[in-house]
């Protein structure tokens, strides 16, 4: 099913976000989702990850401050960013894990005072 990514916006540092990442289809509850990021010249780096069971796991630069979780019931998977920091600007993407073909739009997080 199809991934469609939103909530990202202008936010001043330190301040917070929470990203929603909506699927299609029934099979959703079935997989592992990721959040992953892409600045400008940079490489698409993945930032959380949830298990169809809910288990979790981040890198250390975004470890405490942000949050994956998912509703299946809604098809929905979240992240709550806090305490963003001028390096999180980038597109926000979700994706299925193993990744599949094609990426979502993205949904832009700009942090800037």
């Amino acid at each position: 099913g199809q991934l469609v990514e939103s909530g990202g916006g202008l936010v001043q540092p330190g301040g917070s976000l929470r990203l929603s990442c909506a699927a299609s289809g029934s099979i959703f509850r079935l997989y592992a989702v990721g959040w992953y990021r892409q600045a400008p010249e940079n490489q698409r780096e993945l930032v959380a990850s949830i298990t169809r069971g809910g288990s979790t796991n981040y890198p250390d630069f975004v470890k405490g401050r942000f949050t994956i979780s998912r509703d299946n019931a809604k098809n929905t998977v979240y992240l709550q960013m806090n305490s963003l920091k001028p390096e999180d600007t980038a597109v926000y993407y979700c994706n299925r894990i193993p990744n599949v073909e094609p990426w979502g739009q993205g949904t832009q997080v700009t942090v800037s005072s």
